[in-house]
């Protein structure tokens, strides 16, 4: 049965023990939290909203034990609610939060900018609400690097921080950056609402996308009174994928925050990493390196008992 939680929808596998607090303070602002108040200061001026998320307990959590994980851009805490229920049975000692990040899903309504820091504001924000800071933040593509982002403040309990196919420099045009401009540009082309799922699916597909991309499409859209529309805020979303593109965090695989440990995976069918960056992956000495050699880019689709083994160097640990 669902029950809500402050603002969450909670899927218990069994009663979660107490929350540990967590009180925190940087360069993003300042928060203060208890479980029963909380405050945040961020460019200036106090907020109080939270980001839509899921709380999927494994069998017996630890107290405090937690994981955030974040979806990619285009993507929503949906697309990992199937995965992160697996996780929660396969590593039954965490507390698992899937969270839709600022433009997606349920998430609505923030003031800009619309940055990938304000994203990670977001989830030390989230954090606060919830009474207990992550321990892990999992994040994939556009949410590897707000993962990233996050541990750079090396905020309180954190301890390791994953990259999923996500490369930390800016973007090259001859991996992923055409494919997404081609994407965003098809999604400007629909006029809204459409018809239906399949009317956007249809068009995807005339646009030159193969079925799989036009299918994965189809889950950003809800049904209206007048047909279906998308999900996402674009504007937000052009100006989210503007920053990742010139965004550079290098520096915390390189040199970390003390105490926490990144994980880098590379889905080797992701086209996604330039041989260049992968060889400075390699020379990374601090940061732990994954593969997955058959995986696409989708990697919690493609090879999600993969995914799952190498996250195990967390999750099976504590």
């Amino acid at each position: 049965m669902l029950e809500s939680v402050i603002g969450a929808t909670r899927f218990p596998l069994d009663p979660p023990g107490a929350r540990a607090s967590a009180a925190r303070s940087d360069a993003w602002g300042q928060y203060s939290t208890d479980l029963h108040h909380t405050q945040w200061w961020g460019h200036g001026a106090p907020m109080d909203y939270i980001l839509p998320h899921d709380i999927i307990d494994g069998a017996h959590p630890t107290p405090g034990q937690t994981a955030f994980i974040l979806h990619g851009i285009l993507g929503s805490r949906r697309n990992w609610r199937s995965f992160t229920r697996r996780l929660a049975q396969r590593y039954p000692d965490w507390r698992y939060v899937t969270v839709d990040l600022r433009g997606h899903g349920d998430a609505h309504g923030l003031p800009g900018p619309h940055t990938v820091d304000a994203c990670a504001a977001d989830l030390a924000r989230l954090a606060a609400a919830l009474g207990t800071a992550p321990l892990s933040v999992v994040g994939h593509s556009f949410g590897g690097k707000v993962a990233l982002r996050y541990a750079a403040r090396a905020p309180a309990n954190l301890t390791s921080v994953w990259s999923l196919d996500s490369p930390p420099g800016l973007w090259r045009r001859e991996t992923a950056g055409d494919e997404i401009a081609r994407v965003f540009a098809a999604i400007r082309s629909l006029a809204m609402p459409a018809e239906n799922r399949v009317a956007v699916s249809e068009h995807f597909v005339a646009q030159g996308f193969g079925r799989g991309v036009a299918g994965w499409m189809t889950t950003n859209v809800h049904r209206t009174a007048q047909g279906v529309e998308w999900r996402f805020d674009l504007p937000v979303l052009e100006s989210l994928i503007s920053d990742y593109a010139n965004l550079d965090v290098w520096d915390v695989i390189e040199r970390p925050p003390t105490g926490v440990v990144p994980h880098v995976l590379v889905a080797g069918k992701g086209a996604r990493w330039s041989s260049v960056a992968q060889r400075r992956l390699a020379s990374a000495g601090q940061a732990r390196q994954h593969h997955l050699a058959e995986s696409g880019h989708w990697v919690h689709v493609d090879d999600p008992d993969g995914l799952m083994d190498a996250l195990g160097e967390t999750f099976a640990t504590h």
